[in-house]
Order: structure tokens, then sequence, then C-alpha cells
């Protein structure tokens, strides 16, 4: 099982009575094309909210904030449940994503100039670092490593939840939000589980592949990648606010 949600080492083996040919079953290439594609229309909307914020203020980029997120995760969940709907849905995601990412990016760079540049730059060479280790065998998804990243991730999610919930009762969980040394080793933690569990990606799209999934799967490892790297981005973006702020 893969920390990723959208991911699980039966998500290829579900799919696999369809196939029909060779010319139809998922490739690595492919869905390294299709994530490339996806990327490219995440950062085309985010370009779009980024320039709405900087020319007519921030609030004029809310409610394309808010209900890109809103749409993202609905979008997410069909996804997940309806996976041969991914050559549409996973460019939906993506785009509105993007929106949702421009205008919050843009909100931490007006109050941290330069953090934006810094937070793409250290996720990318995340993704570039970890692949290069996967790839090269320095890295292995074995049984253990799976099971503690899922444990992690999971117990991340908790947390959040809850503090989601007591949000609605003013509490907040005290120490790990803010700045102070238990907030930053928090972000720390969190970044390094979201970073493993992009090998876990590649493991499960390598394994896809080489199991004969059908063509569409490709569009969904695109999209189950870019969920990854959306929350690594958001973590670091987080993490640099706090040591900005400190």
């Amino acid at each position: 099982m893969t920390g990723n949600p959208t991911l699980s080492e039966t998500t290829f083996h579900e799919v696999r009575p369809t196939i029909v040919g060779e010319s139809q079953t998922m490739t690595v290439q492919g869905a390294v094309n299709k994530t490339a594609l996806l990327l490219l229309f995440t950062v085309i909307a985010a370009g779009y909210t980024w320039n709405l914020a900087a020319t007519s203020g921030p609030a004029a980029a809310k409610g394309w904030m808010i209900g890109g997120a809103i749409a993202g995760f609905v979008i997410a969940l069909v996804t997940t449940f309806k996976k041969s709907w991914s050559p549409v849905t996973a460019p939906l995601y993506a785009i509105v994503e993007g929106l949702f990412l421009g205008a919050i990016s843009f909100f931490f760079e007006k109050q941290f100039p330069g953090l934006v540049v810094q937070a793409v730059m250290f996720t990318f060479g995340t993704l570039a670092a970890l692949l290069f280790a996967y790839t090269t065998g320095i890295i292995r998804a074995s049984a253990g490593l799976r099971r503690g990243i899922v444990a992690a991730t999971l117990g991340i999610a908790l947390v959040y939840l809850v503090s989601i919930v007591l949000g609605f009762f003013g509490i907040q969980i005290p120490g790990i939000f803010g700045n102070g040394l238990i907030g930053i080793g928090f972000s720390v933690v969190v970044v390094i589980v979201a970073a493993m569990n992009l090998v876990l990606d590649f493991d499960l799209i390598e394994n896809g592949a080489q199991s004969g999934a059908p063509k569409y799967m490709e569009w969904y490892a695109g999209f189950a990648l870019l969920v990854t790297l959306i929350w690594l981005y958001l973590e670091i973006l987080r993490l640099l606010s706090k040591l900005r702020s400190r």
C-alpha cells in the first residue's frame, strides 16, 4: 500500500482485466509524459490567479483559491473511484488545483518575498533526487518502508483532521502549527513523509507498466504523482514560511 491515497498495491490489478492489446497498455514513459502535461496545466492556471491577485488585489483571487481547493478535492475523489475517467478528470484537477496554488502562493510571496521560488526549487529538487535514488537502486520500496510511510501519512492526516475539527470550536493544537521548534520540527517530518510518498508512487507506476495496465492509467498515474507533488510543495511552503517568520 502507498501513503498516497490515490494509489495502492491493488490499483493496477483492479483494472488489468480490461486490457485488449499491448498498444493500449500503460508505459512508464507515457506516465511521465502525462505528468509533465498535467504540471503544465497546473502552472498555467496558477499563473492566472497569481496575475489576478497581483493586478486586482488578493481579494480578487480569494474566490478562485477557495473554489479551486473545493473543486480539486471533489475531482480527486471522483478520479480515485472512477479511474477510467482520468483522461478527463486529471486535467480538470490540474487546472483547479493550479487556480488554488497560484492564489495561495501569491499570499505567501506577499508576506515573504522570494519564498515561492525557493519552495518550487526544493520541490522539484526533491523530486529529481528521489527519482535518481529510485532508478539507481539507492532507495527500494520495500514492504517495511511502505508500512512505515503509510503509518506516518495516516498519522499526519489524523492530526490535520483533528485540528480542523477543533478549529470549529476555536481550539488549536499547541505548537505544531507555530514557528517554534516544535512547529518547525513537525513541518520537517511532514515534508520528509510527503517526499517519501514519491518513492512509493514511482514503484507502483513501474509495477503498473510491467503488469500491462490500460492506457488510461497513464493519466491516473500522472494525477497521483501530481497529488503528491502538490502536497509536498505546500508543506515545503509552510516550512519555509515558519523559518522566515522567526
